[in-house]
């Protein structure tokens, strides 16, 4: 095994994300951005990009969910053990919270990729014997608890991680915020750069901002105001004091509450939003900043089936590692494309049976949705006309669903309630099933094995939406709204279907449930339908442009890349 020392012997980026998902088994993650930043990790070990990762522990996880009988969702704790996975770093440093000097310990996880490349991954975690038990818990949940609880791990994150970060030996060349749960390191960085007063005998100019600009780099993935994390100043005092001045830190962050994204979009000198119309959005909700885009992606052998990873094997050699090599998508016969999704699609429904007890059928066109259940994603748009799903959809559709609500998010729960409740009354005109404790592996096995994947949240705020591009690389075709990188990855009819009116005939902020769900319904039975079960040899051809004009673009090879030529060298 490496000597964990030797990641110190190069600078490297410091990359932090409060939440990492890379894999089922290591809970540390709620969803899209920490999917995400999973996929970064692997990228970049893939490359060989000289990369370390800061995350929370989150020793119990975000939740396991259960549906009950009357459909509502329960959570449970995850418990796991991170010395069943890591090692423990033998440097621990201290952050102050309420006046009292926590302890922070570090576990290091590998990330290993066939290339020969690795990152490290730090795990924070202050559970230890000497902290008090209020304090050995601050890492147990993933977005757990009231803000002062939220504000104590944000805390952790960016001071204590980049305590650690300096304490185990890391030489930092660039630190990579992903959102704004890090932004305090911005604050750590200050008080390095801080110069004696006697030699400027200005209190404002002795704290070196353009020092940590150059330092810094910000991706924000959030398209509405009320998303960015918020802290009373009085709480801020009370649990942190005053690492900076007030009066400096109000400049930085806001005049009446501190805003962690205008923290760390005062201090990069890069920050890009996470798809194109999401930089534009970006800019409008903060004027006055350079915002550009990078869009996000996937990472290829983590998110294709294992049918399409023998394919892609035998036809496109080399394509895990140069993706874009998947334009050459068409050397492969359709017929053995074809046999590899149903391969993908019978895995699937061999799980949806043995777990909902659901008979699924093969020939039937299979829709799938599943995300955070959020009410803007409108996981039920699909049932606001249940007369004509029905008379449509009877024996010629079935739908898949998966995906939680934050604990208190009661709308969420409800939404979830309202679908569990449309599988008892519509069955068995058409079947649906909703997969419980979405997660990783769960995901694995729907992603590939759906016919069309299905995205219609109101507009604009779907930020990127990954789970779309992960379907495409398995050639499953998506239907969305106009959101997101679907903008980017929309050519009607050729890569898959969009929802609603175009963006430029439909400004972002207005949005029309009963228009987009006629347009649902209009090109779900006119066009949709009608190529899937009479025109195989078109509905192949859109699978295999999902695959060559999405896939091949819409990954974290590219993203990286990008990352490395426009934010990290600059």
């Amino acid at each position: 095994m490496t000597n964990w020392k030797n990641y110190t012997r190069e600078s490297r980026i410091a990359y932090f994300s409060m939440e990492i998902g890379l894999s089922a088994d290591i809970p540390t993650y709620s969803g899209g951005l920490g999917i995400l930043a999973g996929d970064t990790i692997k990228s970049a070990a893939d490359l060989k990009l000289p990369m370390v990762a800061v995350t929370l522990a989150s020793r119990k996880g975000y939740f396991r969910q259960v549906v009950d009988q009357e459909g509502w969702q329960k959570e449970l704790p995850v418990d796991w053990k991170p010395e069943s996975f890591m090692e423990l770093l033998p440097t621990k440093v201290l952050v102050t919270i309420e006046e009292r000097d926590v302890k922070v310990q570090a576990w290091l996880y590998r990330v290993k990729s066939p290339t020969g490349g690795e990152v490290p991954v730090l795990f924070l975690d202050t559970d230890i014997p000497g902290n008090v038990e209020q304090d050995r818990r601050i890492t147990d949940h993933l977005y757990g608890g009231d803000l002062t609880y939220r504000l104590k791990q944000e805390i952790v994150l960016g001071i204590g991680g980049a305590r650690a970060l300096d304490a185990l030996g890391f030489s930092i060349r660039k630190y990579h915020m992903n959102e704004g749960h890090a932004s305090f390191l911005t604050l750590e960085l200050l008080s390095r750069a801080r110069r004696p007063i006697e030699e400027t005998w200005d209190e404002r100019a002795a704290w070196d901002t353009q020092h940590v600009l150059g330092q810094c780099v910000f991706t924000t993935h959030t398209p509405v105001e009320a998303g960015h994390d918020r802290f009373p100043y009085d709480m801020i005092q009370q649990i942190m004091g005053e690492p900076v001045p007030l009066t400096l830190l109000k400049e930085l962050a806001g005049k009446n509450e501190l805003n962690m994204t205008m923290l760390a979009l005062n201090l990069s000198r890069y920050v890009n939003g996470v798809a194109k119309r999401h930089g534009e959005v970006s800019k409008s909700l903060f004027p006055g900043f350079e915002i550009h885009a990078i869009t996000n992606g996937v990472h290829p052998f983590t998110w294709a089936s294992p049918y399409f990873v023998t394919l892609f094997d035998k036809y496109i050699p080399s394509w895990a590692h140069e993706p874009e090599l998947l334009v050459r998508v068409d050397n492969i016969p359709d017929e053995e494309l074809w046999e590899a999704h149903c391969g993908a699609k019978a895995y699937l429904f061999q799980y949806i049976q043995e777990t909902t007890g659901t008979e699924m059928d093969p020939d039937v066109l299979t829709i799938g949705f599943a995300r955070r259940f959020a009410t803007y994603k409108r996981g039920d748009l699909i049932f606001s006309d249940i007369e004509r799903l029905t008379r449509m959809g009877e024996g010629k559709l079935q739908l898949v669903f998966g995906g939680k609500a934050h604990p208190k998010d009661i709308p969420g729960k409800q939404l979830i309630q309202k679908i569990i409740g449309q599988i008892k009354s519509l069955y068995p005109k058409i079947k649906i099933a909703y997969l419980e404790n979405y997660n990783m592996d769960v995901a694995y096995r729907l992603l590939p094995g759906v016919d069309l994947w299905l995205n219609n949240p109101i507009r604009p705020l779907e930020a990127s939406g990954t789970s779309g591009m992960k379907a495409a690389l398995n050639g499953v075709p998506n239907f969305s709204v106009l959101d997101g990188w679907w903008i980017e990855g929309h050519i009607e009819g050729v890569t898959g279907w969009s929802i609603g009116p175009p963006p430029e005939k439909n400004p972002s902020q207005e949005n029309h449930s009963d228009e987009d769900a006629n347009d649902l319904y209009d090109k779900l039975e006119n066009l949709i339908m009608p190529m899937f079960y009479h025109d195989r040899e078109a509905w192949i051809r859109v699978m295999k442009n999902a695959i060559g004009k999405n896939a091949y673009y819409f990954n974290t090879h590219v993203m990286m890349r990008r990352y490395v030529t426009e934010a990290y060298i600059r």
